[in-house]
């Protein structure tokens, strides 16, 4: 009989010892590798499991059997009986035969970060979009390792690793989850199809479109529903809200622009599930304007700004204008870092009123375009809609038959409705 995600009972049985291997290549990149292995914590706490220990192997390169070598097994499966460990998390991918060697071994259910990440994007997702995504992640994380994960699908119990996918009978052939992954990835293309259709009906409607990105937990969806009294979960937590929320956002122009929430940034985020997430992410591509936030009580916020900006990267939105958000001043003593980022930053608590002013503030700046003046016919009304519907009029005055019109443009807007205005344009 399946087990379902909620048979709670089992999950509470998820007592985890956690591993990382650091390896000559990874101390040569640089990463931080305790800032990896602490992120794994959060990230098995977030997922509802119960934390026994950690352990760190050093090796040259991983072992292609036991990927930690034969000796840390022994060692991790004496340090397992005797905590009554019934997982094992490690903090890098694992192949399959790793995973099975692994499993036979220590007879425990063997969880890699990926999986883990999957596992909790699978508690996450609510809409119909979201588990759509997250089960061809899973599934595409699966298919080469199937043979390497005998035991944990045929594991009673639930738990993290075998929600959604994880549940499927034992019996399931590589050709059933292509079958599955051809059907999942149809109706993805017809997500993206909508998705397409509602950015073009958003872009000939002049609609402005403002994304939130930002590592996980950096307060993306406190700031979301601050500035938009938006009904959107928050919690302390990695995560917190998977599938993307677009509310409406009113600058103190009075022009209203479409704020998006997007999924958060994590080190080392799955390829597949980047590549499953594509449709929601492509948001990102379509914004005029970029607002990265920022944990600025984070100590790994530099290295959390680089992985965002990496992502960006990958999905071709680099490019795009951006403000930095360092948020969370209430949580931070100190300010000249911040004080002191640049003209495209700022410092902010979300839950201060005239933070999120400034923020709108620096937003409409960033959204407007040069101060022009257009000498329009005044039997021309069409025209001098169109005017206004560019931008901001700030001055207005008539000199014999002409309508001269001082307009701070919108970018956007200009873009949109400014071609015909271009000639009547002073120079």
């Amino acid at each position: 009989m399946r087990q379902t995600t909620h048979d709670t009972d089992y999950e509470l049985h998820d007592r985890a010892v956690l591993v990382s291997l650091v390896t000559h290549a990874i101390k040569r990149s640089g990463i931080n590798t305790e800032h990896s292995f602490q992120e794994l914590v959060n990230l098995a706490e977030t997922a509802g499991v119960e934390v026994l220990t950690m352990m760190t192997q050093n090796l040259e390169t991983p072992d292609t059997k036991w990927f930690i070598g034969k000796g840390k097994v022994e060692e991790l499966r004496a340090a397992a009986a005797e905590l009554g460990a019934t997982t094992v998390i490690f903090d890098q991918e694992l192949s399959g035969a790793q995973v099975r060697n692994l499993e036979e071994t220590l007879d425990l259910k063997i969880i890699d970060r990926t999986q883990l990440i999957l596992d909790i994007f699978a508690q996450r997702a609510k809409t119909r979009e979201g588990i759509i995504q997250v089960e061809l992640a899973q599934l595409s994380y699966l298919l080469p390792r199937l043979s390497g994960h005998g035991k944990n699908l045929s594991r009673l119990g639930g738990g993290i690793g075998t929600r959604g996918p994880g549940e499927t009978k034992l019996e399931t052939d590589r050709r059933h989850i292509r079958d599955r992954i051809s059907d999942l990835k149809a109706l993805l293309q017809e997500v993206v199809r909508h998705r397409k259709l509602h950015r073009e009906r958003r872009r000939k409607s002049g609609i402005t479109q403002v994304a939130l990105v930002g590592y996980t937990n950096a307060g993306k969806s406190t700031l979301l529903r601050e500035l938009t009294a938006a009904d959107v979960y928050v919690e302390n937590q990695l995560f917190a809200t998977l599938d993307p929320t677009s509310r409406t956002l009113e600058l103190p122009s009075g022009k209203e622009v479409v704020l998006t929430d997007t999924v958060g940034f994590i080190q080392n985020l799955p390829h597949d599930l980047v590549a499953a997430f594509r449709a929601t992410l492509e948001e990102v591509c379509e914004a005029d304007l970029v607002l990265h936030v920022v944990d600025s009580s984070s100590e790994m916020r530099n290295e959390q700004m680089k992985v965002v900006q990496k992502i960006l990267g990958d999905l071709g939105a680099a490019d795009k204008p951006q403000i930095t958000v360092f948020n969370k001043k209430d949580c931070v003593s100190g300010r000249e870092e911040f004080m002191a980022a640049g003209a495209d930053s700022i410092w902010i608590s979300a839950f201060s009123r005239e933070d999120l002013d400034q923020l709108c503030e620096m937003i409409q700046l960033r959204l407007a375009g040069d101060t022009r003046i257009f000498a329009l016919p005044v039997d021309r009304g069409d025209l001098i809609a169109l005017a206004y519907r560019s931008g901001e009029v700030t001055d207005q005055r008539i000199e014999d038959d002409k309508m001269l019109l001082t307009v701070e443009l919108n970018k956007q807007d200009f873009e949109v409705h400014g071609h015909k205005l271009r000639e009547y344009m002073e120079t």
